[in-house]
C-alpha cells in the first residue's frame, strides 16, 4: 500500500507516529511523510493526485494539517480518522455537546474566554476543572478549588476555556485506547495531580467502561483514539477524548497500529458504522510475532499479567 502521513512540528521527532512509519515501511508499504507545519507543499497537486490508498494525521488544534486531510477526504480519499471527527473533538466545547446529547457520561461543562467568568457556576460545582477548549496532552488543565480563586488560574492568550465540576480520583485517570476495535485500558497519571505516585500500567477494562468507550467510536466517527476515564459516585466519566493519541503503554503498539491503519486503509473506515458489541469480550492479548499483525485468537480463560488483558469490540474490527 502508499499512505500519506501527515506530521504536525510538534511531532516530528515523536516515536508516534514515527515508529508506525517505520514499521509499515519494514512490511513493504510506501510511506509519504509529509509536514505541513514545516515544508513547502504543492498541495493541490498533493492532494489531487489521488496516488494513495489513505491518509493519516498526527495533529495539533489548529494546526494545518486538518485542512489538508478535509480537502483529501472531500476529492473522495480515505483517510484515518474522518477529518470530521478530528474537528468534533478537538473542540472541546462542541465535544461536550455531541457527548451529552448522546448520553455518554460527561460532566455539564461551561465555556468562557476568561477563567473569572466561571464565577457564575454556581458554588456547589466547585471545584472545577479549567482547561482551553483546543487544548491536548493535559496542557493548560487546572483544578480551582473555589470562585475567589479564579483570578490565580487566568493565562493569557488561550483562547476560549472550558470548565467542568471536578471528579475526585486518588491522581490516576483510566486511559483508554482503541486501535479500529481493539481496546488497551491504562492508569495513567492525573494532569491534576502532577506529584501522585502512581504506577502507569496497562490494567484489564472493565465491561462498563469499554461500553462506553465503544459508544464514543461510534458517536463522533472515531477509529484510532483515546478517552480518559475517571470513576465517580455513578459509575465512570468521561473527562476527554483525543484522536491519534500517544498509545502509551500499550504492547506492541507500533506494530497494532500499522496494523489498523492498514486495515482502515482496505476497508475505509468501516468502523465508523459499526454497531456496538452489546457485550465487549476480553480476550488474552497474543504475542506479535515480527511482521503482518495476525487476528486476535478467540477470548479464552487462562492466567496472565494485567498487562496482558485487551478488550476488543465488535467481531472482525481487530488487527
Amino acid at each position: 500500500m502508499k499512505l500519506c502521513f501527515l506530521v504536525e512540528e510538534l511531532y516530528r521527532h515523536d516515536g508516534m507516529p514515527l515508529d508506525v512509519v517505520r514499521q509499515l515501511t519494514s512490511w513493504g508499504h510506501q510511506v509519504d511523510v509529509v509536514r505541513p507545519g514545516g515544508s513547502l507543499l504543492r498541495i493541490s497537486e498533493e492532494v489531487r493526485a489521488g496516488t494513495h490508498d489513505a491518509w493519516v494525521l498526527k495533529t495539533v488544534s489548529g494546526g494545518p494539517g486538518l485542512a489538508l486531510l478535509e480537502a483529501a477526504a472531500a476529492v473522495g480519499l480515505t483517510t484515518v480518522n474522518d477529518a470530521r471527527s478530528i474537528r468534533a473533538v478537538r473542540d472541546k466545547v462542541l465535544t461536550s455537546i455531541i457527548a451529552r446529547h448522546h448520553g455518554l457520561p460527561v460532566p455539564v461543562t461551561y465555556s468562557a474566554p476568561r477563567a473569572t467568568l466561571f464565577a457564575d457556576v454556581p458554588d456547589e460545582l466547585f471545584p472545577l476543572v479549567v482547561k482551553p477548549a483546543d487544548g491536548s496532552s493535559g496542557r493548560g488543565v487546572r483544578l480551582v478549588s473555589d470562585p475567589g480563586r479564579l483570578a490565580e488560574a487566568e493565562q493569557a492568550g488561550e483562547g476560549q476555556l472550558i470548565a467542568q465540576p471536578y471528579v475526585s480520583n486518588p491522581g490516576s485517570d483510566l486511559k483508554v485506547y482503541c486501535l479500529a476495535g481493539e481496546f488497551h485500558a491504562t492508569v495513567r497519571r492525573s494532569p491534576l495531580h502532577p506529584d501522585a505516585p502512581v504506577d502507569e500500567r496497562a490494567v484489564p477494562l472493565p465491561a462498563e467502561v469499554a461500553e462506553a468507550v465503544a459508544k464514543v467510536g461510534e458517536v463522533f466517527g472515531l477509529d484510532l483514539y483515546g478517552v480518559d476515564v475517571v470513576f465517580g459516585p455513578d459509575g465512570p466519566v468521561i473527562v476527554d477524548i483525543n484522536d491519534f493519541p500517544s498509545f502509551r503503554q500499550v504492547p506492541d503498539a507500533a506494530s497494532r497500529l500499522a496494523g489498523a491503519v492498514l486495515e482502515l486503509a482496505r476497508t475505509g473506515g468501516a468502523n465508523r458504522k459499526r454497531a456496538i458489541a452489546p457485550a465487549p469480550r476480553i480476550p488474552v492479548q497474543p504475542q506479535i510475532p515480527h511482521g503482518r499483525p495476525r487476528p486476535h485468537p478467540a477470548a479464552g480463560p487462562g492466567p496472565g499479567p494485567e498487562a496482558d488483558m485487551v478488550a476488543a469490540v465488535p467481531e472482525g474490527a481487530q488487527i
